[in-house]
């Protein structure tokens, strides 16, 4: 085997050691969550699961973000079951794959930490405008079935919180957008704050 063929072979095995070990934490991260109740309801909680595949997209390329998404919420599946029909787990998967796609994608093209800064600011603004359809259409119809909980009283929590918001479309918009766009950035922070002190792990 060339020089070049066994340099390649551990690149592959140390890009997939690296996304096994990010999708580990990215796991044991969604475990990690709270509510803010004077921001939204408590059903909807924060974590930062999505930390991970940040920094996978960064270190190893889009792709392997987008990797570690899928991966967390397969083992979140295996090792704990779904209560929404796969449904939560599905939302989940979509919108950490279109931050970490994007973060990526625009940080691979022009490598910077400019770059990486507009990429992962794009890629949670993108991922809170999709979380509006994709809650409206699938996720609350889904949750309505799966609980059993009308609509009405889920936008009822909303309106404890601001009486205005009576339909879902102002309450995803309102509430879990600018939400999710929150949560994102947490998420852009912490990757900043310990992506150098990683980075030989990562990259190594």
């Amino acid at each position: 085997m060339s020089q070049s063929n066994v340099s390649a072979s551990r690149n592959r095995t140390h890009k997939l050691t690296v996304t096994a070990m990010l999708s580990a934490v990215a796991f044991i991260l969604m475990f990690i969550e709270f509510p803010i109740p004077a921001l939204i309801p408590s059903f909807v909680k924060m974590d930062v699961s999505d930390l991970p595949e940040l920094l996978a997209a960064f270190s190893l390329g889009p792709v392997y973000g987008v990797a570690v998404t899928f991966l967390k919420n397969l083992l979140h599946i295996v090792f704990k079951g779904t209560s929404s029909a796969y449904v939560g787990e599905l939302c989940n998967f979509l919108l950490g794959a279109v931050f970490s796609l994007a973060a990526g994608f625009i940080y691979q093209r022009k490598k910077s930490r400019k770059s990486a800064l507009i990429g992962a600011v794009i890629g949670a603004a993108l991922m809170a405008i999709v979380s509006v359809p994709l809650n409206y259409f699938v996720v609350y119809p889904a949750y309505v079935v799966c609980y059993g909980m009308p609509l009405e009283a889920i936008i009822g929590m909303y309106q404890a919180i601001l009486p205005s918001s009576d339909s879902l479309i102002k309450c995803l918009t309102i509430f879990n957008m600018p939400f999710t766009f929150c949560k994102g950035m947490l998420d852009v922070l912490l990757c900043f704050l310990i992506y150098k002190p990683l980075s030989p792990l990562l990259h190594k």
